[in-house]
């Protein structure tokens, strides 16, 4: 069993980092799934597509939802997930450092995988003088 990944993010977003961690790390360990949520999109009409994805990347230990944006539709939509019944952790701020962090982690369960994430998305920040 494993922690199942979702990105649920505006259009062009999750997709292109999904498609870049496979790249560099050429398999994922994670059972990890884009959710991409159109810009005029009614977040109550998509619940169940996104239900579906979630139940597609859950390996039976849960889920990390990992959202660009705290806030907006994305987000508001991995909400109404989390209260659906399947075990769910929501990080937000979405990047490739925090996805790639995640992967590098995948043995951890669901409730130590988002300050893992959290600490990916900080340390990838770097302020270069150059």
């Amino acid at each position: 069993m494993a922690v199942g990944i979702l990105l649920i993010t505006h259009e062009g977003i999750g997709s292109t980092l999904l498609a870049v961690a496979t790249r560099l790390l050429r398999t994922l360990p994670l059972r990890c799934e884009a959710f991409e949520v159109p810009f005029d999109a009614d977040t109550d009409a998509l619940l169940p597509l996104a239900s579906a994805a979630l139940r597609r990347v859950d390996g039976g230990d849960g889920v990390l939802v990992l959202t660009d944006l705290y806030g907006a539709s994305p987000s508001n939509l991995a909400g109404k997930l989390a209260r659906l019944g399947t075990p769910v952790r929501r990080v937000s701020a979405l990047s490739l450092p925090m996805l790639l962090r995640v992967m590098n982690y995948a043995e951890m369960d669901l409730d130590a995988l988002p300050a893992v994430a959290a600490a990916g998305a900080r340390n990838g920040v770097v302020l270069d003088e150059a």
